[in-house]
């Protein structure tokens, strides 16, 4: 108590030190005082009123406590007084056993009385009975039924009463009504009949199919009662409880496993469609059955067995256990296709458990996988394994019906557009887009797979597709004369390359989101690397087609024959056009390339006739005569070429400048403005060399050989400023060295 005081008081000064700190504040310390003495009187109030109401409960307490003391000790007088009574009464129960035993004795006559009437016609009883039976009146039948049961507990249960272990009287009375068990058995076969055909005669006859079940629910409420009774006495009649319900139950599982099952009429061997005729079968039969099921079977069972719940729950477990009896056969991959699309899609559509008309009871969502997950990819293994399989056979198969279609002596189909194609990018892509489909069918994951698969040997069918290519350009090439159409079939392979890869786009952009598109560029490049080079050999094997007819006309060029007169450009000029008007038929990007090549190697080739020094100009005149030849066949390849890139927007006639300028050095009469137009030419062309400009005035014929020397060594110590823009020209044209000046090296 001190040492609160103390607290007390310290807590009181620092609340006094913490209102007087300033001289102001002692105006107010009455203030100060009344209201810390109104805070007393009501702290004290409420201390007062808590230590009453702790004191009235003390005394309520105390009070309870007094009275349960006194009805204690009421109660065990009472007890004292009960056991002497007790024990004063035992002596009279044990003179009144006679008494009880003939209160025993009377009850069993008194039902051996009730029941005389059915114990002395029981034969007539069950024989009635199973006329019932026999006409299909089941309720009538299974109400004499039970007045025979009911008769045969109570005799046994007062026997049980009066002697429970003698046996010989019960099964006395067990075989007096044995044939009504034999009753009961037939009964219920004729019940479980029409369980087994429930969903038939709910349609034709409801009132069977509800005296049905209202028999199995008085049968129920037997076993409830027997029950109840054996845990009071400890006995139960023979046959109890008979459970018809969980009987009923087990018939209706039967039922639907046995129509799950009953469904398939066709095997593999009579029929390749036998699964999809199968799937839908059941399809429709658990449909149906459902729709029954919720809109009249429900209504002839009590709510309480939830019939249509039990069903559905039936028919999900049997297509559970039948899918995965066809998952475990040895399926083709077709039917893998066909049950996995069953599974994952068509169970769950509209078409089945999502159909409109059995919501809100089914729920899609809370409907167990048929197939477990392991089950499932251990069927996509085997579909993938077996599609990559019949890819490659399909593409070989294709690849060498396409091989077969180039020894033709007819010319391959044209597109809409008139160019030449073969039908192998329609019938590829033609099975890459069913499998897909297929894919999609099944799900998302799968769609892909197929997809990278399908680029995947995509990638390889097209490596072969460039060996033969190239197998048949050697085979040409070994006998020009056996393949007579070997142009328009080299057409109809670079066209087919603009095919795939146009179709590759076009599937991949049905089939795939931007963002998984964009995950396959690796590979699409890898097939788009493929496919140029097989559209660039072959571009450049019609090209070498063309150059081996123009190489005779090629050789007449700067001859003396030339020089006379020769018609070699325009056989060329004519040549070429006439492969162009088989080149039309090629697809514009590579059409494109293709002319300016041609145009390119045509120059080429020009300017190489001029380096190999086949003539030697012995005057001016020749110079002259040679020089305007020169430019007017040079006119001529730009009609041609101009002609032929008509439309292209492409700009060719550059190439042919360089043979003009070359002219304009031929042409030249004074000698001493050679350096000049040398050094024009070097300049518009930085790629010629020494030996080009040394075979160019050779074939002038008028430089000698210090002019030739001294032009050179001045266009070498001549400052040389490319053109970014510039495509070498010269670079691939060689001199022959055996004619190459020594002063030259």
């Amino acid at each position: 108590m001190e040492e609160t005081g103390r607290e007390a008081v310290a807590t009181a000064v620092q609340r006094v030190a913490g209102m007087l700190q300033r001289p102001d504040q002692l105006d107010k310390v009455e203030q100060y005082r009344r209201r810390e003495a109104r805070k007393k009187a009501s702290v004290e109030a409420r201390l007062k009123a808590a230590i009453q109401s702790q004191l009235d409960g003390v005394r309520t307490g105390l009070s309870q406590l007094h009275n349960a003391l006194n009805d204690v000790k009421d109660i065990q007088r009472s007890l004292i007084d009960v056991n002497k009574d007790w024990r004063q009464s035992i002596n009279t129960i044990e003179s009144l056993k006679d008494v009880k035993d003939a209160v025993v004795q009377h009850s069993q006559l008194a039902a051996a009385v009730e029941n005389l009437k059915n114990i002395f016609s029981v034969p007539e009883i069950v024989q009635e009975t199973q006329d019932l039976i026999d006409q299909g009146e089941l309720l009538q039948a299974h109400r004499k039924l039970m007045d025979l049961e009911c008769s045969r507990d109570d005799l046994m249960y007062e026997q049980y009463r009066m002697d429970s272990k003698n046996t010989r009287d019960m099964n006395l009375i067990d075989n007096y009504f044995g044939d009504m068990q034999k009753l009961s058995e037939e009964l219920a076969k004729q019940l479980w009949m029409v369980i087994q055909r429930s969903l038939v005669t709910v349609r034709r006859d409801p009132t069977l199919l509800v005296s049905v079940v209202r028999i199995i629910e008085r049968e129920e409420k037997i076993d409830r009662r027997m029950l109840d009774r054996k845990k009071q006495t400890g006995f139960i009649p023979p046959g109890r409880p008979k459970k018809w319900k969980e009987k009923m139950f087990n018939v209706l599982d039967r039922t639907v496993i046995t129509r799950i099952e009953g469904t398939q009429a066709d095997t593999r061997e009579s029929d390749k469609m036998w699964l999809v005729r199968h799937l839908e079968i059941i399809r429709k039969y658990v449909l149906d059955d459902l729709l029954v099921a919720k809109n009249l079977l429900d209504q002839c069972f009590p709510p309480h067995y939830e019939i249509f719940k039990k069903l559905l729950s039936m028919y999900h477990q049997a297509l559970s256990l039948r899918m995965q009896d066809l998952a475990s056969e040895d399926l083709e991959a077709n039917e893998i296709v066909s049950l996995l699309t069953w599974v994952l899609n068509t169970y769950k559509s509209i078409e089945m458990m999502g159909n409109p008309e059995l919501a809100p009871e089914v729920d899609v969502n809370t409907l167990q996988p048929l197939l477990s997950q392991e089950v499932v990819d251990e069927l996509l293994s085997t579909y993938m394994s077996t599609l990559t399989s019949n890819i490659i056979g399909w593409l070989r198969k294709a690849l060498e019906t396409d091989k077969k279609d180039w020894l033709k002596e007819n010319e391959p189909e044209a597109d809409q557009d008139g160019y030449y194609q073969t039908t192998l990018p329609a019938i590829v892509f033609q099975m890459f887009e069913q499998n897909l489909q297929v894919a999609t069918q099944i799900s998302e994951d799968l769609k892909i797979k197929v997809l990278y698969l399908c680029l995947q040997q995509m990638s390889s069918f097209l490596s072969r597709y460039k060996e033969e290519a190239n197998l048949y350009r050697e085979e040409h090439l070994r006998n020009r004369q056996y393949h007579l159409c070997y142009v328009q079939y080299m057409v109809a392979i670079i066209n087919n390359c603009q095919t795939f890869k146009e179709s590759i786009i076009s599937l991949k952009k049905k089939y795939l989101t931007p963002v998984m598109e964009e995950l396959m560029t690796s590979s699409h490049a890898c097939i788009d690397a493929v496919l140029d080079d097989v559209a660039k050999e072959g571009c450049a094997s019609l090209l070498d087609e063309v150059f081996m007819d123009l190489e005779p006309h090629l050789s007449e060029l700067m001859t003396r024959k030339w020089l006379a007169g020769s018609n070699a450009v325009d056989t060329i000029c004519v040549t070429v056009e006439d492969y162009f008007n088989d080149f039309a038929r090629i697809k514009k990007p590579c059409k494109k390339k293709m002319t300016i090549e041609c145009h390119r190697r045509v120059v080429v080739e020009y300017i190489k006739a001029i380096m190999l020094k086949r003539i030697t100009f012995k005057n001016a005149e020749e110079r002259k005569e040679g020089a305007e030849r020169m430019i007017r066949e040079a006119e001529q390849f730009r009609f041609l070429f101009k002609k032929l890139t008509a439309g292209s927007g492409e700009e060719t006639e550059g190439l042919c400048d360089v043979i003009e300028a070359i002219a304009e050095v031929f042409k030249l009469t004074d000698p001493s403005l050679l350096y000049l137009e040398v050094s024009t030419l070097v300049s518009k062309h930085p790629d010629i060399r020494d030996d080009h400009i040394a075979a160019l005035l050779t074939m002038r014929g008028d430089a000698s050989r210090e002019m030739k020397q001294t032009i050179i060594e001045t266009l070498d110590k001549g400052p040389t400023m490319p053109n970014p823009n510039y495509v070498p020209i010269f670079k691939e044209i060689t001199v022959p060295t055996l004619t190459v000046p020594k002063l030259l090296k």
